[in-house]
């Protein structure tokens, strides 16, 4: 049997790393609407300070034969490779406040041992709690804020930021199991899902990602780069402006949602997300709805110019 300590490599021991810092995770390979935990990484690799800390070990946790590695083949012989890399980073963010970074691919192997590892890691350098990232489709009109449901052990942000408080099953990903093993042990964990206007979901959507900084900011009080993403997102917002000019069917489903969500008690606030009202098309009308739009148009030329 696999040990934890055998799942990875701390890369340069003589690395000072401050005891007690925060610990963000964002993981690929389960859904991600909207390309947030994508562009979350992006954002923090391309614009802050960091450093490998510890990589895990693919023989043990990635499936190749279903995330097959990228081979760089010249003319006739293969030049390079690039292996998936699941790792921690010590990353510094814009105030130089110190955090570590779990970023990469989702385990396909040994969830359990891997959950273990992460928390012997956190126990190694004393981490003082657990904040991830994630993003999901949901039936929301895009010209709301973007919606958010939060897990996890601190009420306080609970309380004061989950919109969306479903009761049902759900499929799991190796960041539920292990803010569940973090929050049996008693430690601080919280866990923001990302809700992603649906017709939006396969497109990288600047404001959803935004929106993650913002509460992995509120979470920790780390500071992160935004001005780029929300200059993306004014173009972004522009562009998609005219697309719904353009397309009846797209306006009245648009027009149909936010008429679903619309919560006059709550004044020019943001609304608290409900169920919706039983004018709202059904799920398999959304998705019919959807089907036929996106096949006509915005698969094909909204793409295109949202990724100019």
């Amino acid at each position: 049997m696999v040990q934890p300590r055998n799942l990875f490599t701390i890369h340069d021991l003589d690395t000072d790393v401050t005891l007690g810092l925060h610990m963000v995770g964002g993981l690929s390979g389960f859904t991600d609407a909207g390309s947030v935990v994508s562009q979350f990484a992006e954002q923090v690799f391309a614009n802050l300070e960091h450093k490998l800390l510890i990589s895990f070990d693919n023989d043990e946790l990635l499936d190749y034969r279903s995330r097959r590695p990228v081979m760089y083949f010249e003319k006739d012989h293969i030049e390079s490779y690039e292996p998936a890399k699941l790792a921690i980073y010590l990353v510094w963010d814009e105030a130089r406040q110190p955090f570590l970074f779990l970023h990469g691919y989702e385990p396909d192997f040994r969830w359990e041992t891997f959950a273990e590892a992460i928390m012997m890691i956190m126990d190694l350098y004393s981490v003082s709690d657990f904040t991830w990232i994630h993003a999901i489709p949901f039936p929301i009109p895009h010209t709301r804020s973007v919606g958010v449901t939060v897990s996890g052990t601190r009420k306080d942000l609970i309380e004061q930021t989950s919109e969306w408080k479903p009761q049902t099953q759900v499929p799991g990903n190796v960041l539920h199991l292990l803010e569940f093993r973090l929050a049996e042990a008693g430690i601080p964990c919280t866990g923001f899902v990302m809700l992603v206007a649906h017709y939006l979901s396969d497109s990288e959507y600047p404001q959803a990602s935004v929106a993650a900084f913002e509460q992995v900011t509120a979470a920790t009080g780390l500071v992160f780069p935004t001005d780029e993403l929300r200059e993306e997102g004014t173009r972004f917002d522009a562009k998609l402006a005219k697309q719904v000019e353009e397309n009846e069917e797209l306006a009245r489903m648009i027009a149909n949602l936010e008429q679903g969500y619309l919560n006059e008690s709550a004044g020019i606030g943001r609304a608290p997300i409900s169920k919706p009202s039983n004018k709202l098309p059904n799920a398999d009308e959304i998705a019919a709805e959807l089907e036929g739009y996106l096949a006509s148009r915005f698969k094909n030329s909204a793409e295109d110019s949202l990724d100019e």
